[in-house]
């Protein structure tokens, strides 16, 4: 005898399948990354990720009202620094007449109720495309996390909701905290890239933002020293958690598709937004894949952003938003 109970019968047809979906992916779930430059009139591909931009700023202001226009809400800014300006120390960093600086202010003046969040952290600024100063061959943590604090406030001061910190110095969500709140910030929220591994994904983001390390003497020649072994699981735990000790309003999972077993056990034991980024090499495989003809292209993308969600991610930080969203109409 059959049995009494089919799940079959809730897979039925479509309109079944879609009233009892567990993970809905909706336009409020995406944080949008923008990568803005110096310059007027420039909207620039980057090579290694097709159909994705560099802005200038006046390009950044159509951008985020289109975003707006089309029901995305929030921005998270990273600026493209010519190398003339960059320092060991990431001196441009705190220019309140920088590069994100501005950037920040051109978001809010074309679109005040955007939710604006930048990077923290000194690689782009740096000469040596790390994201803490070097010296003897390694990356100060402390002296490095000073840089750091005194650019949130220069963010916030600029205009920012959120700083981003994305370094994994030891230390600095607390350092930023309190920088903040001397500072009066009081409201200036803190999303910690608290569990962020040294990926192999990250390579055309450097491209785009032309950031990574250089290979020179006495310089480390990759980020394993501060970003996490991606072999670990309960070290990520423990990063997450010290963070919102520390003071960070949401935690965040770098990058995506495999980590989301670290997505799951962080959601599990924290009770704070927890975002993951859906990074730049998951993007770019997706589109060459997709313009070989061996991947559908959507529905590749709406299967890994809904396992995303799935696992337990309250914001995406994805360069498939725009795509996304038109799909879902």
């Amino acid at each position: 005898m059959y049995p009494l109970i089919r799940p079959r019968r809730l897979r039925s047809n479509e309109a079944i399948r879609t009233l009892v979906r567990e993970t809905i992916i909706s336009p409020s779930d995406f944080l949008v990354p923008l990568f803005v430059v110096e310059g007027k009139g420039i909207k620039e591909e980057i090579p290694s990720m097709p159909n994705y931009y560099r802005l200038s700023l006046d390009n950044l202001t159509k951008e985020v009202k289109e975003l707006w226009n089309m029901g995305l809400r929030s921005v998270l800014l990273f600026v493209k620094v010519p190398d003339n300006l960059k320092d060991n120390k990431g001196s441009e960093a705190l220019n309140e007449n920088g590069l994100m600086q501005l950037a920040i202010k051109t978001v809010k003046n074309a679109c005040p109720e955007m939710l604006v969040m930048t990077d923290v952290a000194l690689d782009p600024y740096s000469s040596y495309g790390h994201d803490g100063i070097v010296a003897d061959g390694e990356i100060l943590n402390d002296e490095s996390v000073e840089v750091l604090a005194e650019m949130s406030v220069s963010h916030a001061n600029a205009g920012a909701d959120f700083v981003a910190p994305s370094d994994m110095m030891d230390g600095r969500i607390l350092s930023i905290r309190e920088a903040l709140e001397d500072e009066g910030y009081l409201n200036t929220g803190i999303m910690a890239y608290s569990a962020k591994y040294a990926s192999a994904f990250y390579g055309p983001f450097r491209d785009a933002l032309d950031s990574a390390p250089v290979d020179i003497k006495n310089v480390p020649k990759d980020k394993n020293t501060y970003q996490m072994d991606f072999a670990n699981r309960f070290e990520a735990i423990r990063e997450t958690q010290m963070d919102i000790d520390e003071g960070a309003d949401i935690v965040m999972v770098k990058p995506g598709l495999c980590y989301l077993d670290i997505v799951r056990e962080i959601k599990n034991e924290v009770d704070v937004p927890v975002a993951v980024y859906q990074v730049s090499g998951e993007y770019a495989m997706v589109k060459a894949a997709a313009e070989k003809g061996w991947l559908d292209h959507d529905a590749v993308m709406m299967e890994q952003l809904t396992a995303i969600k799935r696992a337990g991610a309250n914001i995406i930080a994805s360069y498939f938003a725009k795509d996304a969203v038109k799909l879902l109409g």
